[in-house]
Protein backbone atom coordinates (compact mmCIF):
# COMPACT_ATOMS: atom_id res chain seq x y z
CA UNK A 1 0.00 0.00 0.00
CA UNK A 2 1.14 3.39 -0.93
CA UNK A 3 -0.17 7.00 0.53
CA UNK A 4 0.75 9.76 -1.04
CA UNK A 5 -0.10 13.47 -0.29
CA UNK A 6 -3.11 12.76 1.78
CA UNK A 7 -5.67 15.52 2.71
CA UNK A 8 -8.48 16.11 4.42
CA UNK A 9 -10.16 19.74 4.71
CA UNK A 10 -13.80 19.69 6.84
CA UNK A 11 -15.87 23.37 6.06
CA UNK A 12 -15.30 26.63 4.34
CA UNK A 13 -13.17 27.52 1.68
CA UNK A 14 -11.44 24.02 0.87
CA UNK A 15 -10.60 25.12 -2.61
CA UNK A 16 -8.11 28.17 -0.97
CA UNK A 17 -7.33 26.47 2.41
CA UNK A 18 -5.41 23.79 -0.61
CA UNK A 19 -3.72 26.47 -1.76
CA UNK A 20 -2.74 27.87 1.31
CA UNK A 21 -1.39 24.22 2.95
CA UNK A 22 0.49 24.34 -0.67
CA UNK A 23 2.42 27.34 1.08
CA UNK A 24 3.08 26.14 4.16
CA UNK A 25 0.59 28.32 5.86
CA UNK A 26 -0.35 26.56 9.51
CA UNK A 27 -3.76 24.97 9.68
CA UNK A 28 -4.58 27.51 12.53
CA UNK A 29 -4.72 30.41 10.12
CA UNK A 30 -6.20 28.20 7.73
CA UNK A 31 -9.41 27.96 10.15
CA UNK A 32 -9.60 31.56 10.93
CA UNK A 33 -8.58 32.88 7.20
CA UNK A 34 -11.27 30.09 5.29
CA UNK A 35 -13.40 29.06 8.08
CA UNK A 36 -11.60 25.30 6.55
CA UNK A 37 -10.34 22.38 9.28
CA UNK A 38 -7.89 20.77 7.92
CA UNK A 39 -7.83 16.97 9.42
CA UNK A 40 -4.78 15.77 7.90
CA UNK A 41 -2.35 17.20 5.81
CA UNK A 42 -0.28 16.09 3.16
CA UNK A 43 0.20 12.29 4.82
CA UNK A 44 2.72 10.05 2.69
CA UNK A 45 3.86 6.37 3.35
CA UNK A 46 4.70 3.25 2.77
CA UNK A 47 3.37 -0.05 4.36
CA UNK A 48 5.43 -3.00 3.54
CA UNK A 49 3.64 -6.56 2.48
CA UNK A 50 3.56 -9.01 6.09
CA UNK A 51 4.23 -5.82 8.15
CA UNK A 52 2.19 -4.25 11.22
CA UNK A 53 2.25 -0.79 10.55
CA UNK A 54 1.34 1.50 13.33
CA UNK A 55 0.00 5.38 13.12
CA UNK A 56 -0.01 6.85 16.16
CA UNK A 57 -0.74 10.37 17.97
CA UNK A 58 -2.98 12.06 20.42
CA UNK A 59 -6.79 12.25 20.52
CA UNK A 60 -7.35 15.01 17.45
CA UNK A 61 -4.03 14.35 16.02
CA UNK A 62 -5.44 12.85 12.63
CA UNK A 63 -4.83 9.17 12.92
CA UNK A 64 -8.21 7.15 12.65
CA UNK A 65 -9.09 9.96 10.09
CA UNK A 66 -6.10 8.66 7.98
CA UNK A 67 -7.25 5.04 8.62
CA UNK A 68 -10.67 5.71 6.99
CA UNK A 69 -9.36 7.62 4.17
CA UNK A 70 -7.67 4.26 3.19
CA UNK A 71 -11.00 2.51 2.25
CA UNK A 72 -12.56 5.53 2.03
CA UNK A 73 -14.81 5.62 4.35
CA UNK A 74 -13.89 8.95 4.51
CA UNK A 75 -13.39 10.79 1.03
CA UNK A 76 -9.89 12.33 0.97
CA UNK A 77 -10.12 15.80 -0.19
CA UNK A 78 -6.72 15.33 -2.55
CA UNK A 79 -4.25 12.59 -2.47
CA UNK A 80 -3.96 9.08 -3.57
CA UNK A 81 -4.15 5.36 -2.05
CA UNK A 82 -3.06 2.60 -4.38
CA UNK A 83 -3.31 -0.98 -3.36
CA UNK A 84 -1.99 -3.65 -5.78
CA UNK A 85 -1.87 -1.05 -8.39
CA UNK A 86 -5.21 0.14 -7.59
CA UNK A 87 -5.79 4.28 -6.65
CA UNK A 88 -8.74 3.57 -3.84
CA UNK A 89 -8.86 7.36 -4.39
CA UNK A 90 -10.26 7.28 -8.03
CA UNK A 91 -12.26 4.15 -7.63
CA UNK A 92 -15.26 3.64 -9.18
CA UNK A 93 -18.47 2.33 -6.60
CA UNK A 94 -17.63 -0.97 -8.29
CA UNK A 95 -14.46 -1.02 -7.94
CA UNK A 96 -14.35 0.45 -4.38
CA UNK A 97 -16.64 -2.54 -3.49
CA UNK A 98 -14.51 -4.96 -4.46
CA UNK A 99 -11.27 -3.50 -2.85
CA UNK A 100 -13.99 -3.38 0.39
CA UNK A 101 -14.82 -7.05 0.00
CA UNK A 102 -11.70 -8.64 -1.28
CA UNK A 103 -8.48 -6.40 -0.22
CA UNK A 104 -8.96 -4.62 3.03
CA UNK A 105 -11.15 -5.44 6.21
CA UNK A 106 -11.53 -3.28 9.09
CA UNK A 107 -11.90 -4.00 12.90
CA UNK A 108 -13.26 -1.64 14.75
CA UNK A 109 -12.82 -0.05 18.62
CA UNK A 110 -16.39 -1.11 19.75
CA UNK A 111 -16.71 -4.44 18.15
CA UNK A 112 -19.70 -3.52 15.86
CA UNK A 113 -20.95 -6.68 16.31
CA UNK A 114 -24.58 -7.69 15.65
CA UNK A 115 -26.37 -8.71 19.09
CA UNK A 116 -28.90 -10.76 17.54
CA UNK A 117 -26.66 -12.87 15.50
CA UNK A 118 -24.56 -15.61 16.96
CA UNK A 119 -21.08 -15.77 16.31
CA UNK A 120 -20.48 -17.97 13.49
CA UNK A 121 -23.38 -15.72 11.53
CA UNK A 122 -21.57 -12.40 13.11
CA UNK A 123 -18.21 -13.54 11.16
CA UNK A 124 -19.95 -14.75 7.88
CA UNK A 125 -21.78 -11.14 7.67
CA UNK A 126 -19.06 -10.13 5.53
CA UNK A 127 -18.59 -13.00 3.22
CA UNK A 128 -22.81 -13.19 2.68
CA UNK A 129 -22.67 -9.52 1.32
CA UNK A 130 -19.81 -11.01 -1.23
CA UNK A 131 -22.46 -13.66 -2.42
CA UNK A 132 -20.39 -16.54 -1.09
CA UNK A 133 -22.76 -19.51 -0.77
CA UNK A 134 -24.05 -20.88 3.02
CA UNK A 135 -21.65 -24.08 3.00
CA UNK A 136 -18.56 -22.40 2.60
CA UNK A 137 -19.32 -19.16 4.02
CA UNK A 138 -20.08 -21.27 7.33
CA UNK A 139 -16.56 -23.28 6.93
CA UNK A 140 -14.63 -20.17 6.48
CA UNK A 141 -16.76 -18.66 9.85
CA UNK A 142 -15.50 -21.61 11.81
CA UNK A 143 -12.22 -21.69 10.50
CA UNK A 144 -11.76 -17.89 11.07
CA UNK A 145 -13.67 -18.47 14.78
CA UNK A 146 -10.72 -21.53 15.61
CA UNK A 147 -7.88 -18.63 14.26
CA UNK A 148 -8.88 -16.86 17.38
CA UNK A 149 -8.94 -18.97 19.87
CA UNK A 150 -12.93 -19.59 19.70
CA UNK A 151 -13.60 -22.97 18.91
CA UNK A 152 -17.15 -23.95 20.30
CA UNK A 153 -18.73 -20.74 20.39
CA UNK A 154 -20.01 -20.34 17.14
CA UNK A 155 -23.60 -20.33 18.37
CA UNK A 156 -22.92 -17.78 21.36
CA UNK A 157 -24.47 -14.39 20.94
CA UNK A 158 -22.19 -11.31 21.71
CA UNK A 159 -23.96 -10.39 24.87
CA UNK A 160 -22.26 -13.87 26.05
CA UNK A 161 -19.15 -12.89 26.03
CA UNK A 162 -16.39 -10.50 27.34
CA UNK A 163 -15.33 -7.36 26.29
CA UNK A 164 -11.72 -9.16 24.96
CA UNK A 165 -13.46 -12.17 23.60
CA UNK A 166 -15.80 -9.91 21.20
CA UNK A 167 -13.09 -8.58 19.93
CA UNK A 168 -11.87 -11.81 18.78
CA UNK A 169 -15.05 -12.08 16.89
CA UNK A 170 -14.64 -8.64 15.41
CA UNK A 171 -11.26 -10.06 14.10
CA UNK A 172 -12.27 -13.28 12.94
CA UNK A 173 -15.33 -11.52 11.15
CA UNK A 174 -12.11 -9.35 9.07
CA UNK A 175 -9.95 -12.61 8.72
CA UNK A 176 -12.59 -14.68 7.38
CA UNK A 177 -12.98 -12.66 4.21
CA UNK A 178 -9.25 -13.39 3.67
CA UNK A 179 -8.20 -9.83 2.87
CA UNK A 180 -4.73 -8.57 1.92
CA UNK A 181 -4.65 -5.73 4.06
CA UNK A 182 -6.48 -5.01 7.91
CA UNK A 183 -7.19 -1.90 9.22
CA UNK A 184 -7.25 -1.99 12.93
CA UNK A 185 -8.68 1.50 14.70
CA UNK A 186 -7.74 1.69 17.99
CA UNK A 187 -8.81 -2.31 18.08
CA UNK A 188 -8.41 -2.83 21.99
CA UNK A 189 -8.44 0.66 23.67
CA UNK A 190 -11.53 -0.61 24.87
CA UNK A 191 -10.43 -3.29 26.51
CA UNK A 192 -9.14 -3.83 30.52
CA UNK A 193 -5.30 -3.25 30.63
CA UNK A 194 -4.70 -7.41 31.23
CA UNK A 195 -7.22 -8.03 28.47
CA UNK A 196 -5.53 -5.60 26.26
CA UNK A 197 -2.50 -7.24 26.72
CA UNK A 198 -3.44 -10.87 25.63
CA UNK A 199 -4.85 -9.49 22.82
CA UNK A 200 -1.64 -7.53 21.40
CA UNK A 201 -0.04 -11.14 22.47
CA UNK A 202 -2.42 -13.04 20.53
CA UNK A 203 -2.34 -10.59 17.66
CA UNK A 204 1.04 -11.27 17.34
CA UNK A 205 0.92 -14.41 17.51
CA UNK A 206 -1.56 -14.58 15.16
CA UNK A 207 0.58 -12.79 12.50
CA UNK A 208 3.48 -15.05 12.88
CA UNK A 209 1.20 -17.43 11.87
CA UNK A 210 -0.69 -15.33 9.28
CA UNK A 211 1.91 -12.78 7.77
CA UNK A 212 -1.11 -10.26 7.08
CA UNK A 213 -0.63 -6.58 6.03
CA UNK A 214 -1.52 -4.61 9.08
CA UNK A 215 -2.60 -1.13 9.78
CA UNK A 216 -3.09 -0.48 12.94
CA UNK A 217 -4.46 2.97 15.21
CA UNK A 218 -3.17 3.67 18.69
CA UNK A 219 -2.69 6.98 21.24
CA UNK A 220 -0.50 4.47 23.31
CA UNK A 221 3.18 4.68 23.09
CA UNK A 222 3.90 1.18 24.49
CA UNK A 223 1.26 -0.83 22.10
CA UNK A 224 2.84 0.94 19.14
CA UNK A 225 6.28 0.03 20.43
CA UNK A 226 5.23 -3.51 21.09
CA UNK A 227 3.27 -4.31 17.74
CA UNK A 228 4.59 -1.88 15.24
CA UNK A 229 7.47 -3.14 12.43
CA UNK A 230 7.24 0.36 11.96
CA UNK A 231 5.60 3.52 13.16
CA UNK A 232 4.71 6.83 12.26
CA UNK A 233 3.86 9.63 14.54
CA UNK A 234 1.33 12.23 14.28
CA UNK A 235 0.56 15.44 15.19
CA UNK A 236 -2.09 18.02 14.05
CA UNK A 237 -2.91 16.00 11.03
CA UNK A 238 1.02 15.76 9.93
CA UNK A 239 3.44 13.22 10.35
CA UNK A 240 6.28 14.21 12.46
CA UNK A 241 8.32 10.78 12.09
CA UNK A 242 8.62 7.16 10.46
CA UNK A 243 10.59 4.48 11.15
CA UNK A 244 10.75 1.43 13.75
CA UNK A 245 11.01 1.23 17.41
CA UNK A 246 14.23 1.73 17.76
CA UNK A 247 15.08 4.50 15.51
CA UNK A 248 12.01 6.23 17.20
CA UNK A 249 13.73 5.90 20.50
CA UNK A 250 17.13 6.69 19.74
CA UNK A 251 16.57 9.13 16.87
CA UNK A 252 13.59 11.00 17.83
CA UNK A 253 13.05 13.61 15.15
CA UNK A 254 11.96 16.47 17.16
CA UNK A 255 11.35 18.06 20.34
CA UNK A 256 7.35 16.77 19.94
CA UNK A 257 8.46 13.14 19.54
CA UNK A 258 11.16 13.14 22.40
CA UNK A 259 8.65 14.38 24.78
CA UNK A 260 6.65 11.59 23.50
CA UNK A 261 9.37 8.64 24.28
CA UNK A 262 10.77 10.19 27.60
CA UNK A 263 9.18 7.98 29.80
CA UNK A 264 9.32 4.76 27.80
CA UNK A 265 11.20 1.61 29.41
CA UNK A 266 13.87 2.09 26.69
CA UNK A 267 15.21 -1.83 27.75
CA UNK A 268 12.45 -3.34 26.58
CA UNK A 269 12.41 -2.38 22.71
CA UNK A 270 16.36 -1.17 22.52
CA UNK A 271 18.11 -4.12 21.60
CA UNK A 272 21.93 -5.25 22.10
CA UNK A 273 22.79 -4.96 18.13
CA UNK A 274 21.80 -1.33 19.00
CA UNK A 275 24.47 -0.59 21.53
CA UNK A 276 27.32 -3.55 21.00
CA UNK A 277 30.66 -2.56 20.20
CA UNK A 278 33.42 -3.90 18.09
CA UNK A 279 35.77 -5.11 19.78
CA UNK A 280 39.34 -6.11 18.89
CA UNK A 281 40.17 -10.05 18.31
CA UNK A 282 42.69 -12.72 17.84
CA UNK A 283 41.87 -15.35 15.23
CA UNK A 284 42.21 -19.29 16.17
CA UNK A 285 44.41 -20.71 14.81
CA UNK A 286 46.00 -17.88 13.13
CA UNK A 287 47.09 -16.14 15.76
CA UNK A 288 49.27 -17.32 19.14
CA UNK A 289 49.52 -16.02 22.72
CA UNK A 290 52.19 -13.14 22.00
CA UNK A 291 49.72 -11.38 19.63
CA UNK A 292 46.82 -11.54 22.26
CA UNK A 293 49.31 -10.41 24.72
CA UNK A 294 50.13 -7.73 22.60
CA UNK A 295 46.65 -6.16 21.69
CA UNK A 296 45.51 -6.51 25.34
CA UNK A 297 48.55 -4.14 26.23
CA UNK A 298 47.69 -2.34 23.51
CA UNK A 299 44.16 -2.02 24.96
CA UNK A 300 44.64 -1.82 28.48
CA UNK A 301 42.58 -4.90 28.89
CA UNK A 302 42.68 -8.06 30.58
CA UNK A 303 40.79 -10.34 28.19
CA UNK A 304 40.44 -10.39 24.50
CA UNK A 305 37.45 -12.46 22.41
CA UNK A 306 38.60 -15.59 20.13
CA UNK A 307 36.73 -16.16 17.01
CA UNK A 308 37.77 -18.68 14.06
CA UNK A 309 38.53 -17.69 10.76
CA UNK A 310 35.17 -17.04 9.96
CA UNK A 311 34.63 -15.24 12.80
CA UNK A 312 32.61 -17.32 14.41
CA UNK A 313 32.86 -16.70 18.39
CA UNK A 314 34.91 -19.20 20.24
CA UNK A 315 35.43 -17.40 23.55
CA UNK A 316 37.46 -15.60 25.14
CA UNK A 317 41.28 -15.60 26.52
CA UNK A 318 42.42 -14.11 30.12
CA UNK A 319 46.03 -12.35 29.54
CA UNK A 320 47.79 -14.46 32.72
CA UNK A 321 46.58 -17.51 31.19
CA UNK A 322 48.82 -16.06 27.73
CA UNK A 323 51.28 -15.31 29.60
CA UNK A 324 51.69 -18.87 31.02
CA UNK A 325 51.78 -19.86 27.28
CA UNK A 326 54.37 -18.15 26.17
CA UNK A 327 56.70 -18.74 29.21
CA UNK A 328 55.76 -22.93 28.17
CA UNK A 329 56.29 -21.75 24.50
CA UNK A 330 53.03 -23.08 23.38
CA UNK A 331 51.26 -21.46 20.45
CA UNK A 332 47.91 -22.81 20.88
CA UNK A 333 45.39 -20.68 22.26
CA UNK A 334 43.16 -23.35 22.06
CA UNK A 335 44.49 -24.45 25.28
CA UNK A 336 43.81 -21.44 27.51
CA UNK A 337 40.37 -20.71 25.94
CA UNK A 338 37.31 -19.89 28.21
CA UNK A 339 33.70 -20.59 26.54
CA UNK A 340 31.74 -20.29 30.03
CA UNK A 341 31.41 -16.79 28.75
CA UNK A 342 28.18 -14.57 28.88
CA UNK A 343 26.29 -14.78 24.97
CA UNK A 344 23.13 -13.09 23.39
CA UNK A 345 21.45 -12.59 20.12
CA UNK A 346 21.73 -8.84 18.39
CA UNK A 347 17.55 -9.02 19.01
CA UNK A 348 17.63 -9.67 22.34
CA UNK A 349 16.04 -6.92 24.50
CA UNK A 350 18.41 -4.90 27.01
CA UNK A 351 16.22 -5.72 29.75
CA UNK A 352 17.01 -9.39 29.48
CA UNK A 353 20.64 -8.61 29.81
CA UNK A 354 20.39 -6.44 33.02
CA UNK A 355 20.74 -9.37 35.33
CA UNK A 356 23.50 -11.04 33.21
CA UNK A 357 25.68 -7.46 33.22
CA UNK A 358 25.07 -7.26 36.74
CA UNK A 359 26.25 -10.95 37.71
CA UNK A 360 29.26 -10.83 35.50
CA UNK A 361 32.81 -8.66 35.13
CA UNK A 362 32.67 -9.72 31.84
CA UNK A 363 30.72 -7.92 28.37
CA UNK A 364 28.41 -9.94 27.00
CA UNK A 365 29.56 -11.68 24.09
CA UNK A 366 26.59 -10.57 20.84
CA UNK A 367 26.55 -13.70 18.87
CA UNK A 368 24.43 -14.11 15.35
CA UNK A 369 22.31 -17.40 14.78
CA UNK A 370 25.14 -18.40 12.56
CA UNK A 371 27.57 -17.91 15.67
CA UNK A 372 29.42 -15.36 14.23
CA UNK A 373 31.01 -12.66 16.52
CA UNK A 374 29.07 -9.86 16.51
CA UNK A 375 30.04 -7.27 18.85
CA UNK A 376 29.87 -6.48 23.01
CA UNK A 377 27.98 -4.89 24.99
CA UNK A 378 29.25 -3.94 28.50
CA UNK A 379 28.24 -2.58 31.44
CA UNK A 380 28.57 1.03 30.74
CA UNK A 381 26.68 1.00 27.29
CA UNK A 382 23.92 -0.91 29.36
CA UNK A 383 24.03 1.63 32.10
CA UNK A 384 23.63 4.77 29.73
CA UNK A 385 20.99 2.76 27.81
CA UNK A 386 18.94 2.87 30.84
CA UNK A 387 19.54 6.76 31.24
CA UNK A 388 18.43 7.50 27.98
CA UNK A 389 21.98 8.01 26.92
CA UNK A 390 22.49 6.01 23.78
CA UNK A 391 23.32 7.72 20.18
Amino acid sequence: MAVRGLRKLYGGDAHEAQALLAQGVSKEEILARTGCTVAIQDVSFEVRRGEIFVIMGLSGSGKSTVLRCLNRLIEPSAGSVVVDGIDVTRADTRRLLEVRRGKIAMVFQNFGLLPHRTLVHNVEYGLEMKGVDKATRRAKALHALGLVGLQGYADKLPRELSGGMQQRVGLARALATEPDILLMDEAFSALDPLIRKQMQDELLDLQARMNKTIVFITHDLDEALKLGGRIAIMRDGAIVQVGTPEEILTQPANDYVRAFIQDVDRTRIITAGTIMKRPEVVTHPKDGPALAVKRMRELGSSTLFVTDLQRRFLGLVHIEDALRLMGENVHDLGRILRTDVPTTTPDTPLAKLVSVAASTRIPISVVAEDGSFQGIVDRASLLACIAGEVD
